[in-house]
C-alpha cells in the first residue's frame, strides 16, 4: 500500500506511525500511514486507490493540523491515511531547532496540537516508501532532540503554575468545570515539560501519562497523583480547594525537576 501511495502525484513518501511504529501496539491497533506530500496533491488518484465508499479528506479537511486523510478497512483491519504537508513539517522542524513551537486547536486533541508532534512523528516513525530519500534524511535529523526546544518546553511550566493559581479562585466558587479544565491543561503542560526534560518526543495526549511514568527523573508517584487529581477533583469548594493545593505541590516538584529558571 505504501508503494502505491508513493506513486500518487504529489506524494513524497509514506511512513508507518503510531503504536505499531514504536512496537507498542495492542491487538486490534490501527495501522497509521503518514502520507507526506508537497505542493499539489492528486486527490482523485488517492480516492481511486482508497476504493469505492471511502471518503478521502483533502488538506484542511480534518482541521488545521491533522491535514486530512482517510479511514480504511483492509481485511477487517483499520488502516488510517494521515496527510502531512512535508514543507510545513520542515518549517516546524526549523522552528523547533530555534526553540519555537505552537499549540493549535485541533479536533481530537483536547489539550491542543503541539507543533513538535510533526518532527516527532518522523523521528519515531518507520519509513515505508521514500523514492527520493527525503523522509530518511529528515528522520536522521530529528533523531537528535533540539536543546533549544527542550529549553522552551521546560520553561513552559510557568503556565502550569499560573493555571493552578487561577484554579484556586474557581475552587473557592465551587466551579467544577473551570477547575477541572485548568488542572487538565496544567497536567498536559507538565507532561510536555517532563518529556522535553528527558529529550523525548511527545506526540499527543493518548497514553502520555502512562509513558511519562516510565521516565527516570519525575516526581515520586507522579502518575497516581495525577489520576487522583483528575479522577475525582471534588464538587464543593472545600474539596476542590484541597485538590488544587495538591496540584500546586505537584507543579512545584516538576519545576524542581526540570529546573527551568
Amino acid at each position: 500500500m505504501a508503494g502505491q501511495l508513493a506513486q500518487v502525484p504529489g506524494v513524497v513518501g509514506v511512513m508507518l506511525g503510531g503504536s505499531r511504529a514504536r512496537g507498542e501496539e495492542r491487538p486490534g491497533s490501527d495501522w497509521d500511514l503518514g502520507v507526506y506530500y508537497r505542493g499539489g496533491l492528486d486527490l482523485d488518484a488517492l480516492r481511486a486507490l482508497a476504493g469505492p465508499g471511502v471518503e478521502v479528506a483533502g488538506p484542511g479537511g480534518w482541521g488545521p493540523w491533522v491535514n486530512g486523510g482517510a479511514w480504511l478497512r483492509v481485511d477487517g483491519v483499520a488502516v488510517d491515511w494521515i496527510l502531512r504537508d512535508l514543507d510545513r513539517v520542515e518549517r516546524v522542524w526549523a522552528d523547533c531547532r530555534e526553540g519555537r513551537y505552537e499549540v493549535g486547536v485541533q479536533a481530537g486533541h483536547p489539550l491542543g496540537f503541539w507543533s513538535p508532534c510533526y518532527p516527532g512523528e518522523v523521528a519515531l516513525g518507520r519509513v515505508l516508501a521514500d523514492p527520493a530519500g527525503e523522509l530518511a534524511a529528515l528522520r536522521t535529523q530529528t533523531a537528535n532532540y533540539p536543546e533549544a526546544l527542550r529549553g522552551a518546553l521546560t520553561a513552559a511550566v510557568w503556565e502550569a503554575e499560573f493555571l493552578v493559581g487561577v484554579a484556586a479562585k474557581g475552587a473557592a466558587r465551587a466551579d467544577v468545570l473551570y477547575v477541572s479544565l485548568c488542572l487538565s491543561r496544567a497536567v498536559g503542560v507538565l507532561v510536555q515539560a517532563l518529556y522535553a526534560h528527558h529529550r523525548r518526543w511527545c506526540l499527543n495526549e493518548k497514553g502520555a501519562l502512562a509513558a511519562v511514568e516510565q521516565l527516570t527523573d519525575v516526581p515520586r508517584d507522579f502518575g497516581s497523583r495525577v489520576r487522583g487529581l483528575l479522577g475525582a477533583p471534588g464538587e464543593d469548594a472545600e474539596a476542590l480547594t484541597e485538590t488544587v493545593e495538591r496540584a500546586r505541590r505537584l507543579v512545584e516538584e516538576v519545576v524542581a525537576v526540570v529546573d527551568y529558571r
